[in-house]
Order: structure tokens, then sequence, then C-alpha cells
């Protein structure tokens, strides 16, 4: 451990200090300002936020990601065992200091959720005869076992407010970050479905890898009379959703919860108004997201929305990070690059989609939204 030690402390201070450097520069520009409400029932009134506006770089994807000598390079490191460790767990350090720092209680969240009686839900949620597809047993974000252990599932609530931290470093406080973050991105869905569908009506929700419910709750908020679902590949994960909204405050439609495959749900065609997919692409390859692609087409009714929200290929900020810092990053997301050379857009169509939408809604998220023909 000696040997390692020095080393792993050594890339951690130098990623703490790009991660510092790169998001404190990064502040958005002024631009047109939207009145967007959060959907978040413990924040206050919302004021003014920009919404749209932010801006894109000049690259058509950053320079670490494809076949570039630095993405190469960057592989290159990442496929050496040794180092890859190394990365891993200094990958981990990072995420959980960086999150404390911005007052995130990561380590006292964790705990709360691993000392409940979350497990008594497993039960109810798990679906013991699904197969889990080959792609789903890496490991991810610094999990051995991925997104299928009780550790990933108690984390998952406080590194998505980390996350919503570091889009947003230039906020007054991470309420106001969430605020923004999740207001455009509902603003982008409500103002693209009143648009283009002829009913502005949206009856039926489905949030596909929706995690520990934490998109899905801003939905049911945003939308609270449509019937909404959370369904994702990981029972843990589920558990820890049901868990928490069971002790929240009672809907007066309560959400479901579903044990599936996002590529191949088993739900009934055209039962969905809106299908969304929050911070999910990424993290898998092309294969996989020109399936979901097609599974929502298939689930949504004519004249449905698709909202799609993940890193931007364009994001002026993303196209600036250290180097350094992703290899960090790409040493905990496997299909990265895959999704950096996918083009949505295209894919979007071949699946038969119209009213292709982009839009940064933060300075390093996009979201796509796009309808079902009528």
């Amino acid at each position: 451990m000696m040997a390692l030690s020095s080393p792993l402390q050594n890339l951690s201070a130098v990623i703490s200090a790009t991660a510092n450097a790169t998001t404190t520069a990064a502040r958005p520009p002024r631009g047109r300002h939207w009145e967007v409400h959060s959907a978040a029932s413990n924040t206050s009134a919302a004021a003014p936020v920009q919404f749209g506006g932010y801006e894109e770089g000049k690259l058509e994807r950053p320079k670490w990601a494809g076949e570039t000598p630095l993405s190469r390079l960057v592989q290159a490191l990442i496929s050496f065992k040794p180092l890859y460790s190394v990365l891993k767990l200094g990958a981990r350090r990072v995420f959980i200091s960086t999150a404390e720092k911005n007052n995130i209680p990561w380590r006292q969240m964790a705990k709360e959720v691993l000392e409940s009686e979350v497990y008594r839900e497993m039960d109810s949620i798990q679906n013991q005869s699904l197969v889990y597809p080959d792609y789903y047993l890496n490991p991810f974000h610094a999990y051995e076992e991925g997104n299928l252990t009780w550790l990933a599932a108690a984390e998952a609530e406080a590194a998505t407010m980390s996350m919503v931290r570091r889009a947003l470093p230039n906020a007054s406080s991470l309420e106001e970050a969430t605020q923004i973050l999740r207001g455009n991105w509902l603003h982008a869905i409500e103002q693209h479905h009143i648009q283009y569908s002829e009913s502005s009506v949206v009856n039926d929700i489905l949030d596909i890898g929706c995690s520990v419910g934490i998109s899905t709750k801003y939905l049911a908020d945003k939308f609270p009379t449509a019937k909404v679902t959370g369904l994702d590949l990981s029972p843990y994960f589920l558990a820890v959703a049901q868990h928490k909204e069971k002790r929240a405050m009672p809907r007066k439609i309560p959400v479901r919860w579903i044990h599936a495959n996002g590529e191949d749900t088993g739900l009934p065609s055209k039962s969905f108004d809106l299908v969304s997919l929050a911070f999910v692409l990424h993290e898998c390859p092309t294969r996989v997201i020109l399936n979901l692609v097609r599974e929502a087409f298939r689930l949504l009714r004519p004249g449905g929305t698709l909202a799609l929200t993940d890193f931007s290929l364009k994001s002026k900020v993303l196209q600036e990070l250290s180097p350094v810092l992703f290899t960090l990053i790409k040493s905990t997301e496997p299909f990265l690059d895959e999704y950096y050379l996918t083009d949505m857009d295209e894919t979007l169509r071949e699946a038969g989609f119209v009213n292709i939408t982009s839009i940064l809604t933060d300075p390093k998220h996009v979201t796509i939204t796009a309808t079902v023909p009528q």
C-alpha cells in the first residue's frame, strides 16, 4: 500500500486542483432569462434563472473522445490494470471529498440508508426472472459490482447532488443549482410537449433508468395528475427509491416502480405520453442506446414526447476540461466514448422521431426532446 499511496495522493491533488480551476472558470454567459419554477418541495419560489444560451465549444466533441491521440492515450492508461485500480480508488476518494467540501454529507447520507429498513423493499421490487445484459455487469462509478450493490444505491442520491453542484459551480447554493438544472430540464420538456403534441395533457410518464427515483419524483411533482412509473435494471436502486417514496409526503397518484430492462420493458405499446431517460445514455454502449430509443418510440403514443438529458458533446465547459480529470472520469464510465461518438439526432430520426430539438439546459448538459408522429 505504501507504494500506491503517494501516487494516489498526487493524482487526487492534481485532479482536485484541475476540477476546481475549470469549474470556477465556467461562468455561464448572460442571455435570455425565463421564469422557471422548481419542482422540489423543499425550495422556495424560484427566481428567474437562465434557460438556454449556455456557451457551446468550437469542436464537434471533446478532444479526449473518439479515435484521437489523446483519447487513445487515456484508454491505454485505463487499460493498464494496476493503474486502473489506482484511478478507480482515486476517483472514489475525489468524488466523496468534493461532495463533502460542497456541504453534501455523502457518507452520512449513505449510512442513513444502509442502517434503515430499506432491505425490506427488495422482495416486492425484484424481478427474479430478469436476465441482466452483459454490459450492465461491468464495474461502474468505482463500484466493482456496478449498480448491483447496496453501497451504490445508498450513495446514489449524494452522488447526484454532487453532480448538480459541479454542473453549476457559480450557483449560490445546492438548492439554486438544483432549481436551475432540474427546472430548465422540466421546462424544456413541457415546452416541447405543448408545442408539438395535439394534446398538452400528460397522463402517463415512464422514467427509464430512474436509479433511486430522483428524476422520477421531479417528473411526478411537475405533472401531478399523471401516472408516473420509474423503471430500472438495479433492484437495489429501486428498493431505495421505494423506501424513500414511502417516507415522503403521500401523493394523490403514487409512483409505480418496475424492475425491468429498458431495452425490452414488456410494457404495452403506445401506453405513455412522455418517456424520459435522464443521465442514462452515457452509461450505455451504442447498441443499447439504439435499443432504448427504439423501445421508447414503441411505448409512446402518437404525439408523445421523448426527453433525453445527458452530457453535451458541444459543451464548452466539457471541451475545455483537463484530460487528467477525464482520465479519472473515464476510469469509472466504461462506455463514455461510445456515447460521445453516437449521433443522437440521427439515431432519433432513424427510430422514427420528428421535431428533434436540442438545448443546453445547463453548462454541461443537453436536453434533447423529440416527438412520435401523430
